[in-house]
Order: C-alpha cells, then sequence, then structure tokens
C-alpha cells in the first residue's frame, strides 16, 4: 500500500449520491474547491437501487391500473404486463448500473472525484484506500460533509443468513420475477415493491408486525392501499411476526409467531434502515462508529465547527429529496461560515435552516392507490400538544376525480392550526394524487392562512378541486 501527501480542499464530501452530489453542487456554485469520495457508483442508492428503479417498476403498474378505470380503455388493458420490457426499461433507466453520466455531471461542476473508501482520520482529514490499494489523504480547511447514507437492516432472526434475503436492493434489481414472493413489513419499501412484484406476476404474501401498511401515515392511507393489494390478489396479514426462516431447496419457508409455515420463492425484508457509519472513522473524531449523527438546522454535527451529516445519516427525514434539501441548506452554510459571515439566518425557515425538516416533510408512496402526505398526521399535531382540528373529504365529491378514473376511490385529510388558522399537514390517498402533494407542500410551509387559501381558486374539472372540499368542509 502506498500513500501520497495531503491534498487539501475547502471541503471533503463523503458519499456522492444525491445528497453529496448537492452539497458538492453548492460548495462549488460558492467557489469553493471540493472534492467527492465515493465506494461504489455516483448517483447513490437513489438512482440505482431506490427511488430511480422502484419508480420504473411501477410507472407501467400505476398507468395500467389507472387504464383499467377508463370507459372505454378499461377493456384494452386487462392482459398481463410485459414483465421482460418493464425489467429491460428499468436497467435502462439506472444505466445499466454504470454511472459515467453522473461522473461527468460532477467534472462538469469542477468536483474532483476520488473512487474508494474514505474514512476520517481526525480533525478535518480523510483517508481514501482506492480500488488499487493506494491510500490518498484529503483535508479540509473548511468542513467535511458525512452523506453516506443508510442501508437495509435485517432483523435478528434464526436461520436468516443461510436465506440469502431480498432487501431494497435486490428488490429493485432484480432480473426475473420469483414466482412467490414473502414481503416482510409494512412501510413505503414493503407496500411499494409488494405493489410492483404482485402486478409483475408473483405471488405476494404481506406480513405487517403492525395494525396496518403505511404507519407513518394517517391510518386511512394504509388501509385503503393494503385493500387495492388484496384486490389485486396478494395476501396481507397484519399483526403477524415472523419467528424463523430458513431454505429448503430452492423455497423459502417461514414460520410466524401463529405458527402458520409459509413459503416462497424469494423473501424480502423491508424492516428499516441503519446508518452506513459503522466503518468511516467515527472514533477518530470521537464519535460512536455506526451510530445515527445529530446535527443542528444548518447540518453541522452537534459539537462540532466543521463536521456535518446530510441526508440519512442525521436520521431526521430518510427520504432523497429530504436529503437534497438539507444538502442546499448545508452547502448555503458551509459557504458563509467559510466567508465569515457573522451571523447565519438560523432563525425557523431561515436561509441556513433546515425547518422543513420538522415541518412541512413530503412524501409520495407510489402504490396503487397512491399515498401523499406532508407536515403531521392528525395524531402526531395532538401529541406535540398543538390545537387542532382535522377535516376529511372523499374524492367521491369531486368532479375531476370522477372523469379521472371510473368508481374513483379516495380521501383527503388537512390538520388545521386553530391557533394561527393554518395547515400543520395534509394527506391525500388516490389515482394520481402524488402530483398534488406540492401544493400542499407550500401551503404548509408557507402557512398559508385558511383565509387566503379560499381565494387559491382550483380550476375546474381537475382533481386539484380537492382543496376546495377541504375548505368548505371546514368552513361548514
Amino acid at each position: 500500500m502506498t500513500e501520497t501527501e495531503s491534498i487539501a480542499y475547502d471541503v471533503v464530501v463523503l458519499g456522492a449520491g444525491p445528497v453529496g452530489e448537492n452539497v458538492a453542487d453548492r460548495t462549488r456554485a460558492a467557489g469553493l474547491s471540493t472534492a467527492v469520495v465515493e465506494s461504489e457508483l455516483v448517483g447513490g442508492e437513489c438512482s440505482y437501487w431506490a427511488c430511480v428503479p422502484s419508480k420504473a417498476l411501477l410507472r407501467p403498474v400505476i398507468a395500467r391500473a389507472d387504464a383499467r378505470r377508463v370507459p372505454g380503455l378499461a377493456g384494452l388493458a386487462q392482459g398481463p404486463l410485459d414483465a421482460a420490457a418493464v425489467l429491460a426499461h428499468r436497467n435502462y433507466e439506472v444505466g445499466d448500473w454504470k454511472d459515467d453520466g453522473q461522473v461527468s455531471w460532477l467534472d462538469g461542476i469542477g468536483a474532483d472525484l476520488y473512487r474508494g473508501h474514505g474514512r476520517l482520520d481526525g480533525p478535518r482529514r480523510v483517508t481514501v484506500t482506492g480500488p488499487d490499494g493506494e491510500r490518498r489523504v484529503l483535508s479540509a480547511r473548511h468542513a467535511v460533509a458525512v452523506c453516506t447514507g443508510s442501508d437495509a437492516q435485517l432483523p435478528d432472526l434464526p436461520g436468516i443468513a443461510e436465506v440469502n434475503p431480498w432487501t431494497s436492493r435486490e428488490a429493485t434489481s432484480a432480473q426475473s420475477v420469483p414466482g412467490r414472493l414473502i414481503v416482510v413489513g409494512g412501510g413505503v419499501v414493503a407496500a411499494e415493491m409488494a405493489t410492483a412484484w404482485q402486478a409483475l406476476g408473483s405471488q405476494v404474501t404481506v406480513l405487517v408486525r403492525g395494525k396496518g401498511l403505511l404507519p407513518r401515515m394517517e391510518p386511512f392511507a394504509g388501509e385503503l392501499v393494503a385493500e387495492a393489494l388484496v384486490e389485486a390478489g396478494a395476501d396481507v396479514r397484519t399483526g403477524t411476526a415472523v419467528e424463523s426462516v430458513r431454505r429448503e431447496g430452492d423455497t423459502v419457508v417461514v414460520v410466524t409467531d401463529a405458527g402458520d409455515r409459509l413459503e416462497a420463492d424469494e423473501i424480502l425484508f423491508a424492516t428499516g434502515r441503519t446508518p452506513r457509519t459503522g466503518d468511516i472513522g467515527l472514533d477518530t473524531v470521537g464519535l460512536e462508529p455506526g451510530s445515527w449523527l445529530p446535527v443542528d438546522d444548518t447540518l453541522r454535527v452537534a459539537g462540532s465547527e466543521w463536521l456535518y451529516a446530510v441526508g440519512d445519516v442525521n436520521h431526521r427525514a430518510l427520504l432523497t429529496h429530504q436529503g437534497k434539501y438539507q444538502a442546499r441548506i448545508a452547502g448555503a452554510a458551509i459557504a458563509a461560515r467559510a466567508a465569515h459571515v457573522p451571523l447565519l439566518e438560523t432563525d425557523r425557515w431561515g436561509v441556513h435552516s433546515a425547518t422543513a425538516d420538522h415541518a412541512a416533510v413530503p412524501q409520495v408512496v407510489f402504490t396503487d392507490p397512491e399515498a401523499a402526505a406532508v407536515g403531521l398526521s392528525l395524531a402526531e399535531a395532538e401529541q406535540a400538544g398543538r390545537r387542532v382540528r382535522s377535516v376529511d373529504v372523499e374524492f367521491s365529491s369531486v368532479a375531476g376525480a370522477n372523469l379521472f378514473a371510473d368508481g374513483y376511490r379516495g380521501r383527503a385529510r388537512m390538520v388545521v392550526d386553530l391557533d394561527s388558522e393554518t395547515l400543520l399537514g395534509v394527506t391525500f390517498v388516490g389515482p394520481g394524487v402524488g402530483e398534488l402533494i406540492h401544493s400542499a407542500s407550500i401551503a404548509v410551509a408557507g402557512e398559508v392562512p385558511i383565509d387566503r387559501l379560499w381565494h387559491a381558486v382550483p380550476s375546474f374539472p381537475t382533481i386539484s378541486e380537492v382543496w376546495l372540499r377541504l375548505l368548505e368542509a371546514y368552513r361548514g
């Protein structure tokens, strides 16, 4: 192993996923020299094993479901999906797991890419061990940003090591459709992958330890998604835990806490995430290896003047778009501190404050029906001690929804802070609602008063008229 002398940069970024890319983009835009270290593919989890491939798998599923609800078209959309074509298109969307385009983008903004495993080696110092064993040392004048993301977390179950289970990576990159698939979990990955593989031809069984799917959303979201999965042919079992798992030849055998024996060709565990910080040298700066990294609203690690943790690793909001938002905030804060700005704008909704992490996190679950939410659920608002009122409406009261799909089923809820008369949270469930959620994000982040929302006139006949129905129900 050889080692070169230290190379100095203003900023060193560990991880070249969307979060690390955005930190680098902002620091380079501010004129700061920036190095980016990546051990896998530039573009990260989202580009190759999460957001992009999963949505490539789900888009034809949703399109077919929508077509089946349109008179005059429904009869033409009853056949099976062309699974081979869907998988081939997914491969295309992830660039066949090659990152040439993303590398070119990094080159285009003037950031230097170092391929290899990066580790902190004391304050403001990163060592990179390349594929050839060469060891480089990078020093950071102003900041090191840890953007290494998270990994799928597997439960400690008897037999799991021998089963070779799927995680989110295998579920989004598999090259063939398993005849039978068991999905363990009830969150977003479980719901989306159950939807995709059931539609592609698998017989899917979903095992949920809790009361229902999508537990972080309003209860009706998980209920409507579960109903649709069952109607599509999936077996959804709530209140069910896995006691053991093993392989018998090519068959996965699961035993539940109820004593049921289930068999499948593959098993997907979608049971949480763990920070990818186990071997990045946290111990050299007084932090616990493998831990989440608490940060302030500028994304600076607690107790540090130079270390930032952006994206999944800080455990604030494990969503790609939220991590990219954090990256924009962190990049601005790093640049301001490098320029010796005396006072950063860290007040609520300030330029250097990731306020949306607390108040306006949006998410879309690309199931059929789609589920989309931003801000606080009713339960979360009540637990926070807010004086609130929720209003629900069925999408069947909206002309645009009935034109969009025959027998459109869905529900909307807004949670209103009674003291400020502004929205704390909004949830939509129904076909096509993912494209509605940004309007809700603007209303929540902008703290737009109910009285002003009354003047935001939705076009007729669009699904967005659900806003008018919600406001009418609130006013009475």
